[in-house]
C-alpha cells in the first residue's frame, strides 16, 4: 500500500502540570505511535513542545511554523484541548489533522487509542473522510485600537468575573442592534463548538456542514433571551456595558480581561481546519457515542 502522506508530524499532550514533563504513560504512547509510523514508511518529526516534555530526541523536532511548511500531515494525540491548541496554529497552513483520543470526550480526536494500529495504515495510504471546519477570528477593540485578537475553533466567550454579579452586554449583528443581555455571559459558537460550552448553556447542536454560528446567553436574567442561530457570514459585536472583571476567552485557551466599552468583534476566519477521519466515519455516530444517545430507557 503506497503512502499518501510521507512526512508526518506527531503532536502530543505537552506536560504534566506538576512536574513540567509528560507522564511516563504519555511518553510511551508517543514513542509507540512514532515507531509505528516509521514502520509504515513515514518520515516522523515531533512537535517542539512534545519533544521537550517527552524527552524523545531520536526524531527531528519542528516548531509549529515548520510543521505547517514541512509536513504532509499532523497526527495529534490527546484530547480535544490538544487538538484545539495545535489546530488553530496550523489552520493558516492548511495542514490536515488526524486525532487519536487520549483524553475524555474526543469529539474531534475521534480515533480511540487502542485502534490506531488498525486504522492508520489505510488513512496514511489515502483512505479517509475529510471534514473541513470553520474558524472564527475575534478581536477586542478598545476605542479604535485592537488590544487582543485570536482564532477560535469552538467558541468566543464573554464572561462575568469570578466573584462579580452578572454583566450587561450589548449585541449587534452587522451593525444592527439585537439586544442588551444581562447574564453571566454570552457564547458565540461554531458548529464544532456547539457540542462544547454552548451545549451545556442550552444552545443547539449545529451540524459541521451548516455555515452558521450559535449565539447563546449564559444564565440570562430574562428567560426570553434565548439562543439564536446566525449565518456565519455576519459580523457579531459584543460591547461590555456594565459589570466588573469581565473577560473574553477564545476556545478557553486564550483569555484577556475587558474594560467597560470594549467591543468583542467576531468574524468568520479565512482559514479552515482539515480533519481526517477513518472511512465510514459519521458525525451522527460521534454524537450517539459521546452523548450516549439510544442507551438505557425504553
Amino acid at each position: 500500500m503506497s503512502l499518501h502522506f510521507h512526512r508526518v508530524a506527531l503532536v502530543g499532550k505537552y506536560q504534566d502540570a506538576a512536574s513540567g514533563s509528560a507522564p511516563e504513560s504519555t511518553r510511551q504512547v508517543i514513542a509507540d505511535i512514532a515507531g509505528f509510523l516509521v514502520e509504515q514508511g513515514c518520515e516522523v518529526a515531533l512537535a517542539e513542545r512534545t519533544a521537550a516534555s517527552t524527552g524523545l530526541h531520536q526524531y527531528p523536532v519542528l516548531d509549529v511554523a515548520r510543521i505547517g511548511t514541512d509536513s504532509d500531515l499532523a497526527v495529534v494525540v490527546g484530547g480535544d484541548g490538544t487538538m484545539l491548541g495545535i489546530g488553530r496554529q496550523l489552520a493558516p497552513h492548511g495542514t490536515p489533522l488526524i486525532g487519536i483520543n487520549q483524553g475524555r470526550l474526543g469529539f474531534v480526536t475521534d480515533i480511540p487509542l487502542g485502534d490506531y494500529r488498525r486504522v492508520l495504515p489505510t488513512m496514511l495510504a489515502g483512505g479517509y473522510e475529510e471534514d473541513s471546519r470553520s474558524l472564527m477570528h475575534g478581536r477586542v477593540m478598545r476605542g479604535n485600537d485592537c488590544v487582543f485578537e485570536a482564532l477560535a475553533m469552538n467558541d468566543v466567550v464573554v464572561n462575568r468575573g469570578a466573584v462579580a454579579s452578572m454583566v450587561e452586554l450589548r449585541v449587534e449583528v452587522n451593525g444592527r442592534f439585537v439586544a442588551n443581555h444581562r447574564a453571566d455571559g454570552i457564547i458565540v459558537a461554531t458548529p464544532t463548538g456547539s457540542t462544547a460550552y454552548a451545549l451545556s448553556a442550552g444552545g443547539p447542536l449545529l451540524h459541521p456542514m451548516v455555515p452558521a454560528w450559535a449565539l447563546v446567553p449564559i444564565a440570562p436574567h430574562t428567560l426570553s433571551n434565548r439562543p439564536i442561530v446566525l449565518a456565519d457570514s455576519v459580523e457579531i459585536a459584543i460591547e461590555v456595558v456594565a459589570g466588573r472583571d469581565a473577560s473574553a476567552s477564545f476556545d478557553m485557551q486564550s483569555i484577556t480581561s475587558l474594560h467597560h466599552g470594549d467591543r468583542i468583534v467576531v468574524r468568520r476566519s479565512d482559514h479552515r481546519m482539515r480533519f481526517l477521519h477513518p472511512r465510514g466515519w459519521s458525525y451522527f455516530d460521534t454524537l450517539r457515542g459521546k452523548l450516549h444517545w439510544n442507551t438505557g430507557g425504553v
